[in-house]
C-alpha cells in the first residue's frame, strides 16, 4: 500500500489547483485513497506497464498495446466543451468541432468518474506542465488508474521547472482525470450525450471545462485523446496572452535560425521537416510569444504505419532502437506487432493510424531546451491533388493570413469509395479540430508576429504538377526539398516575383534547383483550357468556404480579398 508522498513538486501543483470544487474533490481523492501512486519514477512506472500486462515489453525495449476498436483514433464527435459563461463569448460555436455539453451533464459525469476512480485498487497521479517555456508552463496534474497512461504523461508531458512560480499559469493549474478502459453508464446518459446512428446513446466522452480549468477522457483508450485535450486547453488560454499557438513542426539550422512546417496529413511535414543539418525543436505542438518559439510536449507521438527506416531514420531508432525495457519505454500502439517482437508497419488491419510514444531526448538531432528564437521561415504546406497551384508562393502579410485560416489541402481521388476526384479540404490554422476560439483572434495573432518580427512565409504544393492526381504526377520530393532549402536559405528573397491574380499569390520566376516552366503551373499542362477550368474550380470552393465559416467572423477586408475567387 502507499501514501501519497508530499513532495515539494507535488504540493506546488496542489496549492495551484486550489481553484474550485471540482479541483478540490480531486484533491481530497488524492489525499484520502489508500493506494495513490504520486509522481513515481519513469523506471518504476514502465514495470508497473508490464506487470499489469497493460503492455507487452519487446525484446528491442518497447512496450507493446492494442486498445479497443472504438479507441484507435480520435472521437471528435464525442470530443466537448462544457458551456461557461466566462468562456462562451470567445468560442466559435458555428465551428462543426466545438460542441457543447451543459454544465449539470459535465458535473454527472465529473462525479461518476471520481466514483469510479475511488474504487480502483491503484491510481495514478503526475504532476507536469505544459510548455518549455516558464513565463506559460501550464501545471496540469493527471489523474488515471492505468500506468500505460501514466506513462504517456511522462513520455510526453514536461518536467516542471524549477522557475514554474515565474509562470502565469503557476496559480491556475489544470487538472485532468483519465479513465481510458471504463464505459460512462449510457442509461444515466440517455438524450444528454451523442445518440448513434442505433439510437443508442455514446459510452464515451472527452470533455474541457477550460472555466473550472479540468478536463475528462472516460471511456476512450486512445492516447491521442490526453495529447490533443491538452493541446486544445493550451490553445485556448495562450490567446488572451497574446501568445500564438500553432500546429507545427519546428527547427533551427547552428547558427539558430529557426523555421516552422505547417501542414495536413499527406502533405509531407514530417519528411520536410527532419533535416540532418537542421535540430528539431518540436514535431508538432508549440507557442510563440515574444521571446520565440517553444515546444509544449516533452516527446513525440508519431504514426508508424509504412515507417519506412531509410526515409525516416531517426523515428524509427528512436522507437525500435534496442535497450533495455525499463530504460526504453517507447509506446507503439495498435501496430502489427508479433510475439516474437517482429512488426509489420505496413499492416494496417489494426489501424492505418498505428502511433508511437517516445521522448524527444530518443532523437539523436534534437534540440533538448525545446525553444528557439523568432522563426526566420514560415512554411505552409499544401498537396494540391488539382495540380493548380504553384510549387511555391511568397505571401505577405495579409495573405499568410487568409491562408493561415484556410489551411488548405485535399483528398485524393480513389482513395475513399466514392471519390472520383480531388476532394478540397479546409482545417483552420492546420489544425480545426483543436482551435476553438473566434478565427480572427488566431489570424490577427499571426499578423501581429508576422509585422514585428518580420518573418518570411512561403506556401509550398507537395501535390501534383501536369495535371491533376490521376493525369498529372506528384512533384518530385527532391525538387520539394530543393524549394525549401532555397525558402530556408534566403535564396528566394531578391529573385523576381509575377502575380497569379485568381490565388492572390506571388510567384518565382526563379527558384535554384527547379525548372523554370514548373514555376508556373499553367506550362506544365497540354491542356491550358482544362487547367483554367480546373483553377476557377477550386478559387469557387475557397470563396464559397470562406463565405460559410468566416462571413460572419468580422475577418478584416484586406484579409478576405486575399481569399482565391476573391
Amino acid at each position: 500500500m502507499s501514501k501519497p508522498v508530499p513532495t515539494t513538486q507535488h504540493m506546488k501543483i496542489t496549492n495551484a489547483l486550489k481553484n474550485n470544487d471540482l479541483q478540490l474533490n480531486v484533491i481530497s481523492l488524492v489525499d484520502e485513497h489508500k493506494n495513490a501512486i504520486i509522481n513515481p519514477e519513469r523506471k518504476e512506472i514502465i514495470k508497473q506497464v508490464v506487470q499489469r500486462r497493460e503492455a507487452l515489453a519487446c525484446k528491442q525495449g518497447f512496450l507493446s498495446t492494442l486498445t479497443p476498436p472504438e479507441s484507435t483514433g480520435r472521437s471528435p464527435k464525442d470530443t466537448l466543451i462544457v458551456l461557461n459563461r466566462e468562456t462562451d463569448e470567445y468560442i466559435d460555436w458555428d465551428s462543426p468541432n466545438n460542441i457543447p455539453i451543459d454544465r449539470e451533464t459535465f458535473e454527472m459525469l465529473w462525479e461518476d468518474a471520481l466514483k469510479v476512480l475511488n474504487k480502483k485498487r491503484k491510481i495514478y497521479v503526475t504532476d507536469r506542465v505544459i510548455g518549455a517555456d516558464s513565463a506559460y508552463a501550464l501545471p496540469v496534474r493527471t489523474v488515471t488508474d492505468k500506468a500505460l497512461t501514466t506513462l504517456f504523461t511522462l513520455n510526453m508531458f514536461r518536467p516542471i521547472p524549477k522557475d514554474i512560480n515565474q509562470s502565469i499559469y503557476s496559480k491556475k493549474g489544470f487538472t485532468l482525470l483519465v479513465l481510458p478502459y471504463d464505459k460512462i453508464d449510457t442509461h444515466r446518459y440517455s438524450a444528454r450525450l451523442r445518440q448513434l446512428p442505433n439510437g443508442k446513446t455514446s459510452n464515451m466522452a472527452i470533455v474541457m471545462d477550460f472555466g473550472r480549468r479540468v478536463g475528462l477522457v472516460f471511456g476512450s483508450a486512445y492516447a491521442g485523446s490526453v495529447k490533443k485535450l491538452m493541446f486544445t486547453v493550451m490553445n485556448f488560454y495562450l490567446p488572451f496572452e497574446n501568445i500564438l499557438p500553432i500546429h507545427c513542426s519546428a527547427n533551427e539550422n547552428k547558427k539558430g535560425d529557426l523555421a516552422l512546417f505547417l501542414g495536413l496529413s499527406g502533405t509531407g511535414k514530417t519528411t520536410l521537416s527532419a533535416d540532418p543539418d537542421r535540430a528539431l525543436i518540436g514535431d508538432d505542438e508549440h507557442g510563440w510569444n515574444s521571446k520565440g518559439i517553444a515546444n509544449f510536449e516533452n516527446g513525440c507521438y508519431a504514426k508508424l504505419i509504412n515507417l519506412d527506416p531509410k526515409k525516416e531514420p531517426e523515428i524509427h531508432n528512436a522507437v525500435f532502437h534496442k535497450e533495455h525495457y525499463l530504460d526504453h519505454g517507447a509506446i507503439v500502439e495498435n501496430a502489427m506487432v508479433y510475439l516474437d517482437s517482429t512488426y509489420d508497419l505496413s499492416d494496417e488491419r489494426l489501424t492505418p493510424n498505428s502511433r508511437a510514444c517516445y521522448p524527444l531526448e530518443f532523437l539523436t538531432n534534437v534540440k533538448l531546451s525545446a525553444k528557439g528564437g523568432h522563426p526566420k521561415t514560415i512554411i505552409f504546406l499544401t498537396a494540391d491533388a488539382n495540380g493548380v497551384l504553384p510549387p511555391v508562393s511568397r505571401l505577405n502579410q495579409e495573405q499568410a493570413m487568409l491562408w493561415f485560416l484556410m489551411g488548405y489541402t485535399s483528398k485524393l481521388a480513389g482513395t475513399e469509395t466514392g471519390i472520383i476526384e480531388p476532394v478540397t479540404t479546409f482545417s483552420r490554422f492546420f489544425g480545426q479540430p483543436f482551435m476553438s476560439l473566434m478565427p480572427k483572434i488566431y489570424s490577427e495573432l499571426l499578423g501581429r508576429q508576422l509585422q514585428k518580427h518580420k518573418s518570411r512565409v512561403f506556401l509550398i504544393n507537395t501535390g501534383w504538377t501536369g495535371g491533376p492526381y490521376g493525369t498529372g504526377e506528384r512533384i518530385d520530393i527532391n525538387l520539394t526539398r530543393a524549394i525549401v532549402n532555397a525558402a530556408l536559405d534566403g535564396k528566394l528573397d531578391d529573385v523576381e516575383y509575377s502575380e497569379n491574380k485568381l490565388f492572390h499569390l506571388e510567384v518565382p520566376n526563379y527558384c535554384p534547383g527547379v525548372p523554370s516552366v514548373m514555376l508556373n503551373p499553367i506550362n506544365t499542362w497540354a491542356d491550358k483550357d482544362k487547367y483554367r477550368e480546373f483553377a476557377k474550380k477550386l478559387a469557387l470552393e475557397f470563396s464559397q468556404h470562406f463565405d460559410k465559416a468566416y462571413g460572419n467572423k468580422r475577418i478584416a477586408e484586406e484579409v478576405r480579398i486575399q481569399c482565391p475567387g476573391k
